[in-house]
């Protein structure tokens, strides 16, 4: 992937917002922006190095007003960040992947080359997630299609704006092209996995396996990251001694329950609270309501589906009278709710409401909790004081299927692996060249 010459880059048309983002209605239209994307990497030749300049000036274009309270920017702005990536691209392709040189192995030499045209099917609730999963594919050299959802459409097209205005040489926005189409038009999904050679797929149980299904080319790599949970735990040395060190941790806690309104699978569901006599867990739920009020007056909820304030509804009925030791707390609106009960064990009738809806379990060690865990928990939120029992912890969490160990508050953070899986080298493959002559 040489770097394009001051001539080539001059021959790469400006593209139009509706050349990036198109409504299409047939497979045809599908198939001619993916013959469009395989036309571009001769004149269009980009190292990691240049993607990352352009993803530097975008994160600098979505620090204004207009894109502010579009859920998620935060986090693309640091995700966009050289000092973010940079590390990541190193670790994963390799210390010479940033200038696209080959890497010396033995008596051959190693390098990464782009898998072709990836396509994105990103969830439908999460805001940012259709150009954060564009994002990996492109620091790979790869081009873009991304399926828009509907409901994404307006947001997307703010975002994608800014990386218009930060990308002169049109080096990066020349690379993708986002398609808006209903999530029923099969026919439409076939058209496009037929059109890729990866496909990086993200969503509930059904639309997952739904994606999946689809004719993909038979050399086509799949990432699928479908749904699961994710929860944390506080031990007791956390939170029972200095009010002051508990407070710290209940409004990490309540950062990460409002980040997204709960609907990542990187989203606390469920929080082990480890218990110590003398010090009753009131204590702590008390704590976690003034953080839950205070992140409520900093980032109040705008709108609210009927359908979500149904369901918290629903969530705060059903616990109560599951059982009369079960209490609960929340103002008289659906702006949040913790459920306060017992139990080392994610309860098997629970089903993520989101929504800000927070289950604290009492537990007496969490080693008891953890260790019930299993491959459907994603990320394990930590706050724990003694460095040793940490570490024995982590690794009965990672033993029973937990992927991601985290601080408290940072359970959201967007690095590599994601799912036990790496987001750039997944979708590259790394050619080995030995020499003939040697």
């Amino acid at each position: 992937m040489p770097d394009a010459s001051k001539h080539e880059v001059a021959l790469i048309a400006m593209p139009s917002m509706n050349d990036l983002i198109r409504n299409v209605d047939t497979p045809e239209e599908i198939a001619a922006a993916a013959a469009e994307l395989r036309q571009v990497v001769g004149a269009n030749a980009i190292t990691p190095n240049a993607t990352l300049d352009v993803f530097e000036a975008w994160a600098d274009a979505l620090g204004t007003p207009d894109t502010a309270t579009i859920p998620g920017v935060a986090f693309l702005r640091l995700w966009l960040r050289r000092n973010t990536l940079e590390p990541i691209i190193t670790r994963e392709l390799g210390q010479r992947a940033l200038d696209d040189k080959w890497m010396e192995d033995g008596r051959a030499r190693l390098k990464p080359y782009p898998v072709g045209v990836v396509g994105h099917w990103p969830a439908g609730n999460i805001e940012i997630q259709p150009l954060l999963s564009m994002t990996c594919a492109l620091l790979g050299g790869n081009r873009c299609l991304v399926r828009i959802p509907r409901g994404l459409l307006d947001q997307t097209h703010q975002l994608i704006e800014k990386l218009v205005q930060s990308d002169s040489d049109h080096l990066v926005t020349s690379r993708i092209r986002l398609l808006v189409f209903d999530h029923e038009r099969l026919d439409l999904h076939r058209a496009m996995a037929q059109s890729v050679d990866g496909a990086m797929i993200w969503g509930g149980e059904e639309a997952v396996t739904e994606i999946r299904s689809l004719p993909f080319p038979h050399w086509a790599r799949l990432a699928v990251f479908g749904p699961r949970i994710s929860v944390a735990a506080i031990d007791a040395a956390s939170w029972c001694n200095v009010a002051a060190v508990r407070d710290v941790f209940c409004r990490r806690i309540a950062r990460d329950v409002w980040q997204f309104d709960q609907q990542a699978c990187s989203s606390p569901q469920v929080l082990f609270l480890e218990t110590r006599k003398g010090h009753p867990a009131d204590e702590f739920v008390q704590a976690l309501k003034a953080a839950f009020e205070t992140e409520d007056r900093i980032h109040p909820r705008e709108t609210i589906q009927a359908s979500l304030t149904s369901a918290i509804c629903q969530a705060r009925a059903s616990w109560l009278l599951e059982d009369v030791a079960n209490r609960a707390v929340f103002p008289t609106g659906p702006e949040w709710t913790i459920l306060q009960g017992q139990g080392s064990e994610i309860p098997k009738t629970l089903q993520p409401t989101g929504g800000k809806t927070l289950t604290v379990l009492e537990v007496g060690y969490l080693l008891e909790a953890v260790g019930k865990l299993d491959g459907n928990v994603q990320t394990l939120g930590l706050a724990m004081v003694n460095p040793e029992a940490e570490a024995t912890l982590a690794a009965v969490a990672a033993f029973r299927g937990v992927d991601r160990i985290v601080q408290l508050g940072r359970m959201h953070v967007f690095t590599p692996p994601w799912d036990g899986l790496d987001l750039i080298r997944i979708m590259v493959r790394m050619v080995r060249h030995v020499r003939s002559v040697q």
